[in-house]
């Protein structure tokens, strides 16, 4: 059959699958996805591979936007400075691209997971979490955020006409699923458990959460006054202290002190991703000759991970995050942000528990037709409660309790 006009214009513009004939052959590729839940024409392009597709719905999502106002550390509202999920979802999506690139993995499904890995994440943090989970086990049930991310994607995401959800390519929603780092141990669902460890993409997002958040984190906390540059600079962790003499070394020349200030905690951080970052690959590619692994099937089904860092440097960034647990995480004005932050949820829920009739709509559409399934109940409030942002969880918190407060507004 002679190629049509349609043929030769892809053949001239390049085929979307060309950008993985380079990857190694251990990496994903789109061509062998194992496929989507639903049948999805729109899931079809010329010019997008399978996992861009993914990608693109992740960015699109109601779930995705809602990350620019939902707490990282410190509640939205107190300085539009501080890191929120979304831009620590796209600084782990930044450091994820540049170690898949370095080992030639598939940086469309890195950038993908990457996205994706903290959309179940409800407001307040850790502290939000930690609420829900009480109040979900309550009813005999929990909650957890990589399930609750892969919940939005599989059923609460209303986008298409066919199907509920995202309808994500299984690579995609195995790496939201077995996202793990020390703050995320997921139960495994059963559809993920065929296969040891997950892919390299997967592992690479899990690494770079873990980098992200102890080094941007320490970044914040300067800014939020809970760490003093003294504090830093006493720090006896190696990494840190190479760090600190590298950056005093950069910034010698900087007349002005708050700029040199500044610069100084930017060099730190950079000198910290820049050293994580470079003995990952070095001990990925030195784990990858080791155990000559030539195939996605030698990672996945090996006991190890393949992604990782070296014992060494493993050992200090597990002090690195220790130090923050102890100085940053359980700082007293974070504890008193967290105390409020499971306050607010907790009163929430059982507003909503004893007079449903005051949920949106839609959702009290959803919890009359679950009449008589009290479990069932509970998770739609719980979804309900974990999709709000830190702000308006606030406001209509102000609006229920405070007795003077106007409560007519059209966004509660």
């Amino acid at each position: 059959m002679a190629p049509t006009a349609l043929d030769k214009e892809r053949t001239f513009l390049g085929d979307p699958y060309t950008v993985e004939q380079g990857l190694a052959p251990y990496a994903a590729r789109s061509k062998e996805t194992l496929g989507r839940r639903y049948d999805d024409g729109d899931a079809t392009d010329p010019y997008r591979t399978p996992f861009q597709h993914d990608r693109d719905r992740i960015i699109y999502s109601t779930a995705f936007r809602r990350l620019q106002y939902k707490t990282q550390v410190y509640v939205v509202h107190e300085g539009d400075f501080y890191r929120t999920r979304l831009t620590h979802s796209l600084e782990v999506m930044q450091h994820a691209r540049t170690l898949a690139r370095a080992l030639s993995l598939n940086e469309d499904l890195v950038e993908a997971i990457a996205y994706a890995h903290d959309l179940g994440h409800p407001p307040f943090g850790h502290a939000g979490e930690e609420a829900l989970d009480e109040i979900m086990a309550e009813g005999g049930q929990n909650f957890e955020h990589n399930l609750q991310s892969l919940r939005i994607v599989d059923k609460l995401e209303m986008r298409y006409p066919g199907f509920p959800g995202l309808n994500l390519c299984f690579e995609t929603r195995e790496g939201m699923a077995r996202h793990s780092t020390p703050f995320d141990d997921p139960a495994l669902p059963a559809e993920f458990s065929r296969r040891r460890r997950p892919g390299l993409e997967t592992q690479v997002v899990d690494v770079a959460d873990q980098l992200a958040y102890c080094t941007h984190d320490l970044d914040d906390a300067i800014n939020a006054g809970l760490l003093s540059v003294g504090a830093v600079r006493d720090c006896t962790i190696p990494v840190v202290e190479e760090g600190v003499q590298r950056a005093d070394g950069e910034v010698d020349g900087v007349a002005d002190r708050i700029a040199r200030e500044n610069m100084w905690m930017r060099r730190l951080v950079r000198h910290l991703i820049e050293v994580f970052s470079v003995d990952v690959i070095e001990t990925t590619r030195g784990n990858i000759r080791r155990w000559n692994v030539k195939c996605m099937e030698d990672v996945v089904n090996r006991d190890e991970t393949t992604i990782a860092l070296s014992a060494p440097m493993a050992e200090q960034l597990e002090m690195l995050r220790q130090w923050l647990f102890d100085a940053v995480y359980h700082h007293p004005r974070v504890l008193r942000q967290v105390q409020k932050g499971r306050m607010i949820l907790r009163n929430l829920f059982d507003a909503f528990w004893e007079t449903p009739r005051m949920l949106h709509p839609a959702t009290w559409e959803k919890w009359r037709l679950a009449e008589g399934d009290e479990a069932l109940r509970r998770r739609l409030l719980c979804d309900h409660l974990a999709g709000m942002t830190d702000r308006y969880a606030m406001d209509l918190f102000q609006a229920l309790f405070e007795p003077y407060e106007r409560i007519m507004h059209r966004s509660l």
